[in-house]
């Protein structure tokens, strides 16, 4: 009873909105209008975007920042960033550069041309107010000397070059690999400064024969006032063109036998917002594709009741919308980034399958329900029926979209891009939801008065009478024809004639009900099943950078040779040890060697012990370990430079020295899946620092990207489906039938298992593009199932049969124009050069393609053979025949009886004879 109070409630309460907005069409259509131009125009004032790309895809909350500030307070990581070596996600400003040997060649052999690009990169000069700045000026300096500090295969280079001009070859100068050491004596880790590396055969410390590329890293300060950052930002643009110059041999003494490809501290963002830019034009096509085809499907031959227009107008609707989502959206100081281009497919989702979507979806049925109302009712009264029909399913899909979206903006989101998307997305459909009544609901009301009155629909002119078209040529009358004569015998009601319905009604549902197509979808679906299955099986991390950028872009293409010639050892670990340990004792010594087990490292441990078996001195005591180590190792000029790696505290009542930190670098080593690989490593890592005897912390400036990005990027899509499935349950006896939201999550788990698996089986990563996606087709799968399912439920035919038909009328061409509007729509995703709209596309054309098999292929069949039965209406529509014939029986005894009655009348004389 409680059921169909609450229906009948709502179903009264939108029946008053639609008889409201039919009043006063005027107000409701100009109040939307000016709201658009109001907040439309904060869009181009206020409009500025993101410049922080941690801030968007790094997970917000992660230990590895808490690491990162720890480190920070030891051992400043500006000063040390050039040992803490990072594929791309380097700290503070700088410029890199992979020199490539052309055709083969070995980069050895080029020592001179390397270092002619050197020369130009220190000569390299930026103008700011007058004064000009080279790399001297902003470069990191070195404790000790107080020199720029630039990569030690430079000075291998050098030294090569000085062995070529004597008449030698590059064979006399030593180059082991990955650990070499330089005319000072120091021992230096190369392993990702020289890449493509082959060994000289028999050679016992890996003497390098042949190389194909080099990495050199120009490191700038990023402390100190804001005029120093905007000089460093200067010197990395010069940086860029002169690379630019040097690739396209334009600038002088280019070099002929390299290739060069260059990175700095903005490429990575400036190519993330590179496909924003690049998608301007795509995202203009698609709206254009979008209004075409929401035109086109809203025509009819019926020149008095095709609505083309309205169509074109839906579109428009939710394109005005979500300017004014947009403004909304800058007016509370959000940011611009690239992956609020999905904002137009998914909340023009709904309607706007520019913006195809939820906000199409409550186009398209409140279109189809003026279609399903009385044509006899007065304009006003079929705009009330049709908001009664149609607005209580689309008021529970948006309010599921604001929950599921909702929760994806909530605190459980731990990745800031997708965080931000869901609030955008929660503010589109609502302004989505305003709009559609109002400003689309006024639009419907003029289109019912102009067919009340008989206007044509395109031309907005009187219909002429039958009469008159009779007498007129046969193209006169193709254009003017009302669609009289064109109603056959199954068209009891003119809208039937539109062509999408009249398939699904003469011709597809019939086809789809046929008892020998049910066992072909059966194994249908379970291949469907077996590979959702099976790639459910293989997701995979997509925590790469890569994967949102321009894909023709310098970062992708340096990201690829780095990972090509540089991946043979992961990103510098820097080991922390940030409390006082016995470093003399021999345990504390084993344990560390312990743990550094597997690694190549860079210690200044390893090198002391090294020195003391040099000089044949025991320092098995604390005071002889720092007496060695501070007055004999640490002044020595191969081993000054380990100064950096150790912090003494003097005690003051002892006077004696204490070591309160120290660090040293761990390189492991990898294979071309570095990312996966140093992931791997650094899970391994994390309980050993939290459970460790030795307090040490194990940080690079990557692992801010990595750590714990699997289970932030998936916990937005899993609190999202727990609150969509806890919402259905929980509304089980607030529905006129519980069955309509059991099959409802069983349909959207489906849809939703079946995405991800074919998802992942394309290549599509867990990223934070797909993880949005994967919330969308949440609401996309119960946008468009749930009209389905609750029709077949509450219908009340004879049989399961003809409640499916029913139900694929009814809403059937609503969801083929929707899902034919949002594939058309993001077909131009394709030409977008940029990795982030491959995923958004191939993403979204899954959503489409599994909801439209479930509506159309798998639900048809599978409702067919499962509950809810139809036996009940059977029985009381047997009942209610019976009652009928029992009713018409009654009636004829009494007509008998009034006749005789009548005839005793007329006659009396008869009676009295008789």
């Amino acid at each position: 009873m409680l059921r169909q109070v609450i229906h009948r409630g709502l179903k009264a309460s939108f029946y008053w909105l639609g008889l409201f907005v039919s009043r006063h069409p005027v107000f409701f259509l100009t109040v939307p209008a000016v709201l658009t131009i109001i907040f439309g125009s904060t869009v181009l004032s206020r409009f500025k975007p993101e410049t922080d790309l941690e801030v968007l895809v790094a997970p917000t909350h992660s230990l590895a920042k808490i690491e990162r500030s720890l480190a920070n307070s030891l051992f400043p990581i500006d000063q040390s960033k050039h040992k803490l070596y990072s594929d791309l996600h380097t700290p503070g400003r700088y410029g890199r550069l992979i020199l490539l040997a052309k055709s083969g060649g070995n980069i050895l052999e080029l020592a001179d041309q390397v270092l002619q690009v050197h020369k130009q990169v220190l000569d390299l000069r930026v103008n700011y107010k007058g004064f000009n700045y080279t790399f001297a000026h902003l470069c990191v300096l070195s404790h000790r000397d107080k020199r720029c500090l630039l990569d030690d295969i430079i000075t291998i280079f050098e030294d090569i070059r000085q062995a070529v001009l004597s008449n030698s070859t590059f064979h006399k100068v030593p180059v082991s690999y990955p650990n070499t050491t330089l005319k000072d004596g120091r021992v230096s880790f190369i392993g990702h400064q020289l890449g493509g590396v082959s060994f000289s055969p028999n050679s016992r410390d890996q003497q390098v024969k042949f190389a194909r590329a080099v990495q050199i890293t120009y490191y700038l300060r990023n402390h100190g006032p804001v005029v120093q950052d905007a000089i460093a930002e200067r010197w990395e643009n010069e940086f860029c063109a002169l690379v630019s110059r040097l690739s396209t041999a334009e600038a002088p003494h280019a070099p002929d036998q390299l290739h060069i490809q260059s990175l700095t501290s903005f490429s990575l963002w400036r190519d993330f917002h590179q496909t924003g830019v690049l998608a301007k034009g795509e995202v203009l096509v698609s709206l254009v594709l979008v209004l075409l085809a929401a035109t086109i499907s809203s025509s009819m031959r019926d020149c008095l009741r095709g609505k083309p227009f309205l169509g074109l107008l839906g579109v428009l609707t939710i394109c005005i919308a979500n300017v004014t989502a947009a403004g909304i959206f800058f007016i509370s100081d959000g940011k611009f980034n690239s992956t609020l281009l999905g904002i137009p497919f998914f909340a023009m989702a709904s309607y706007q399958n520019v913006g195809a979507g939820h906000g199409t979806k409550g186009v398209f049925e409140l279109l189809a329900g003026w279609r399903r109302t009385r044509e006899n009712l007065p304009f006003k009264e079929r705009v009330a029926d049709a908001f009664a029909d149609v607005m209580v399913c689309y008021t529970m899909t948006s309010s599921l979209y604001i929950i599921t979206f909702g929760m994806g903006a909530s605190p459980f989101t731990n990745i800031e891009s997708v965080k931000i998307f869901c609030q955008s997305m929660c503010v589109a459909v609502l302004v989505n939801y305003f709009y559609v009544f109002s400003f689309y609901g006024s639009c419907l009301v003029f289109a019912g008065q102009l067919e009340q009155n008989r206007y044509h629909s395109v031309f907005c002119c009187k219909i002429p009478s039958v009469e008159y078209l009779d007498r007129q040529p046969t193209w006169f009358k193709t254009m003017m024809s009302d669609g009289h004569d064109l109603s056959t015998h199954h068209d009891s009601v003119p809208y039937q004639n539109h062509f999408i319905q009249h398939f699904l009604r003469e011709h597809y549902t019939e086809w789809i009900t046929n008892t020998y197509v049910k066992p072909f979808v059966v194994i249908l679906y379970l291949i469907y099943a077996s590979f959702s299955f099976m790639g459910c099986l293989q997701i995979s991390d997509g925590s790469n950078i890569v994967n949102l950028l321009a894909s023709n872009s310098p970062s992708v293409s340096y990201a690829l040779t780095q990972q090509k010639y540089f991946s043979n050892y992961s990103p510098v670990i820097g080991f922390y040890i940030y409390e006082p340990i016995e470093y003399w004792n021999s345990t504390v010594q084993e344990h560390l060697r312990t743990l550094s087990h597997g690694f190549n490292k860079i210690s200044w441990m390893d090198n002391f012990f090294h020195y003391l078996r040099v000089v044949n001195v025991s320092a098995s005591t604390k005071s002889d370990f720092i007496t060695i180590l501070k007055g004999s190792f640490l002044r020595s000029p191969e081993y000054q430079h380990f100064t950096e790696d150790i912090i003494f505290s003097k005690n003051r009542e002892t006077d004696e020295y204490d070591i309160i930190a120290s660090r040293m670098y761990l390189v492991a080593r990898t294979t071309e899946k570095k990312r996966e690989e140093v992931v791997e490593l650094l899970e391994k890592l994390r309980p050993l620092m939290l459970i460790n005897s030795i307090k040490f912390i194990a940080f690079n400036p990557t692992f801010v990207f990595m750590d714990r990005y699997s289970s932030s990027v998936i916990s937005p899509i899993l609190t999202s489906g727990f609150s969509v499935l806890t919402i259905l349950i929980l509304t089980f006896f607030l529905v006129i039938n519980p069955l309509g939201n059991f099959w409802l999550i069983l349909t959207v788990t489906s849809v939703e298992l079946g995405v991800l698996g074919l998802m992942t089986l394309w290549n599509v990563g867990m990223d934070s593009i797909s993880i949005l996606c994967l919330i969308y087709t949440l609401n996309f799968a119960m946008d468009h199932c749930a009209p389905h399912l609750y029709t077949f439920v509450l219908a009340t035919e004879h049989t399961r049969t003809q409640c499916i038909k029913l139900a694929l009328e009814e809403h059937g061409a609503a969801i083929l124009q929707n899902t034919s509007c949002f594939v058309i729509g993001i077909m131009p995703l394709v030409f977008v050069p940029s990795n982030l709209t491959y995923t958004l596309f191939k993403c979204s054309l899954l959503t489409a393609g599994c909801t439209v098999l479930h509506c159309f292929v798998i639900l048809p069949v599978f409702l067919t053979f499962f509950p809810p039965s139809k036996k009940r209406h059977k029985k009381k529509k047997r009942a209610k025949r019976k009652e009928r014939e029992r009713e018409r029986e009654r009636e004829r005894e009494r007509e008998r009886e009034e006749i005789e009655c009548i005839e005793v009348r007329e006659n009396p004389d008869h009676v009295t004879n008789v």
